[in-house]
């Protein structure tokens, strides 16, 4: 049945404002991404981006407290996680590994029997990609508070952590109330087995209060500052604090 001329003539009129409005905010949008490439860029992203990632991290730094723990799970729930990301991961990093530790009295350099003489921890929680998948994995190694403590007391009033793979290929800044959070780990096993290659052996970061750029593989330099350190990913348009 033909609709009422009035009906047809009402539809007419909406469907050109609809056309007008959308083509309007086509321009408007195309307009605006065009002005935010022209803003002057601040690590690396143009600042309204900047200011947006400062205010999740506000968001997360409230939410953050050392005493709140992520969600653990019983060992058998564990599996075999993507190995995502390979910078840094070189083969020839591994033969002759080393952990340099910069700490404000000095320079150390640290085997891996060093860390496993420390208290012995396991860990059953999350890893969470910032692209959108999580796994749960079995940890096992030793917890970054006991690291300071035992090699590095003096440097705990430092602001920030700063961590690298042995060739600086990929690094990590954490802020100290974070890598001091009773499940940020440095570990050297993985669903009970010693790291692979590609899950970063012989040692890397976990910490579940982080998304997963944040836990660096084959961490091979750690230092500490009252500055913020590079980040890699934050370099490229990420959020520098990475919080969950």
């Amino acid at each position: 049945m033909r609709e009422p001329k009035g009906v047809e003539r009402e539809i007419a009129r909406k469907t050109r404002r609809a056309f007008l409005v959308g083509g309007i905010a086509a321009v408007a949008g195309g307009g605006g991404v065009e002005w935010l490439k022209s803003r002057p860029a601040e690590d690396g992203v143009a600042w309204p981006f900047r200011e947006a990632l400062r205010a999740n991290e506000s968001v997360a730094r409230a939410y953050f407290e050392p005493a709140r723990l992520s969600r653990e799970y019983p060992v058998k729930q564990a599996e075999q996680p993507k190995a995502n990301g390979d910078i840094g991961l070189d083969d020839d990093t591994i033969a002759n590994w080393k952990l340099v530790l910069e700490a404000p009295r000095g320079r150390q350099e640290l085997r891996l029997d060093a860390v496993q003489a420390l208290p012995r921890v396991e860990l059953t929680t999350e890893l969470r990609c910032i692209e959108g998948w999580s796994t749960v994995v079995h940890w096992t190694g030793a917890r970054f508070a006991d690291f300071l403590a035992r090699y590095a007391p003096e440097a705990r009033p430092a602001g920030y952590v700063g961590l690298e793979t042995p060739d600086g290929a990929y690094y990590v800044g954490l802020e100290m109330a974070s890598a001091l959070h009773p499940q940020t780990l440095l570990a050297y096993a993985m669903n009970g087995e010693p790291l692979t290659a590609d899950h970063g052996a012989p040692l890397r970061l976990v910490t579940p209060v982080k998304y997963g750029i944040k836990n660096i593989k084959r961490i091979g330099r750690i230092r500490f500052t009252d500055n913020r350190p590079a980040d890699y990913w934050a370099e490229r348009g990420y959020d520098w604090y990475a919080g969950l």
